[in-house]
């Protein structure tokens, strides 16, 4: 067992567990913070009750859930593992930055796979879309509000690339829809701008999501807002905007999209298990969330599906709750997708 301390008092741990032969390296990976209780409804809090079979309270979805499965699992193997290793990470900070995951992405671990644990209701989830919180900058110049035309207005501006984003760039989005993960996405989430009513507004800040797609890019993304932004600067002669990736939040590299093909030997695997537990493979799907998956495929290039106990919906809520029996299992599913990985299954 290793434990690295990422941030002070926050440590990385990590367990290995060799099979009796070589083969492939499969990771389990799970994050051990959580977001904050709800203000003014703390729901089933930190209780960690069972109550109607069910396990309760902040945590327990997203993702102490999967983290005790995996931990079941990597101790079953640990007793009979014929070939292969198994690796488990338990990181910090997937809530915030994901400053564990990049910190193991920057060593020199590597692997042939890896499990994420995120609520999948125990299906296999090929990917998800990459994220980028963004912020377009709006620079004007303030008036009195009964002389406007001495002025520059920001609000009236950012409007003005609303609309375009709208009715131009959301089409074209909408085209560039991938096979398994559908299109881009993305959402303007807040707005502030000007100081009171009788003021031409001076400035003008947007925030919005968006959600990438393989064959788009932190550059591409940025280009084709700031190509827009121009075209607002020319219809407002002074006005100075620009875009810019969120400050905090986001960790130090780009949140990548994740997709793997369900042929893929990982894949194949998390199938053969799923029919060995659960007796079908079931729907194929994807996850609607970011992940540290993204991390450890695109920048260890980890093969990477997600699987784990619980629904997506109760993450963050006041009454967050998984079921036992899914926590078994999938402590289950992933000793029998350990198993058939590490044999070469698929390969």
């Amino acid at each position: 067992m290793q434990l690295e301390e990422i941030l002070p008092g926050r440590p990385n741990l990590m367990v290995s567990v060799q099979g009796g032969r070589p083969g492939p390296h499969l990771l389990f990976c799970g994050h051990t913070d959580t977001v904050p209780l709800n203000s003014g409804d703390p729901g089933f809090g930190l209780s960690g009750d069972i109550r109607d079979g069910r396990l309760l309270g902040r945590g327990s979805v997203d993702m102490k859930g999967a983290v005790a499965a995996m931990a079941v699992a990597v101790v079953a193997l640990s007793r009979h593992l014929p070939a292969g290793r198994v690796s488990f990470a338990a990181v910090i900070d997937e809530e915030m930055e994901s400053l564990g995951a990049e910190q193991l992405v920057d060593t020199s671990f590597r692997a042939d796979g890896a499990v994420v644990g995120e609520p999948t209701s125990n299906r296999i989830a090929l990917g998800h879309k990459g994220l980028e919180w963004l912020e377009v900058h709006f620079q004007g110049r303030s008036a009195h509000g009964g002389t406007p035309e001495k002025g520059i207005n920001a609000v009236s501006a950012a409007g003005m690339f609303l609309a375009l984003v709208e009715h131009e760039l959301m089409p074209r989005l909408l085209a560039r829809r991938h096979p398994i993960l559908g299109p881009p996405t993305l959402n303007f989430g807040t707005i502030r701008g000007g100081d009171q009513p009788s003021t031409v507004a001076a400035t003008c800040l947007l925030t919005l999501d968006r959600r990438t797609v393989p064959g788009e890019n932190f550059q591409s993304v940025v280009s084709e807002l700031t190509d827009l932004l121009e075209r607002v600067e020319r219809s407002f002669p002074g006005l100075h905007a620009v875009v810019r990736r969120v400050q905090g939040g986001m960790g130090n590299l780009l949140h990548v999209a994740l997709v793997t093909a369900p042929e893929a030997p990982l894949a194949m695997a998390a199938q053969a298990a799923r029919r060995r537990v659960c007796g079908e493979v079931g729907e194929l799907t994807t996850f609607p969330a970011w992940t540290d998956g993204a991390l450890l495929a695109g920048y260890a290039g980890i093969s990477t599906i997600i699987l784990g106990p619980g629904e997506i919906s109760l993450a963050h809520s006041p009454r967050e709750s998984v079921p036992v029996a899914e926590i078994g299992e999938a402590a289950r599913i992933y000793a029998h997708l350990a198993l058939a990985f590490c044999a070469g299954v698929g390969m």
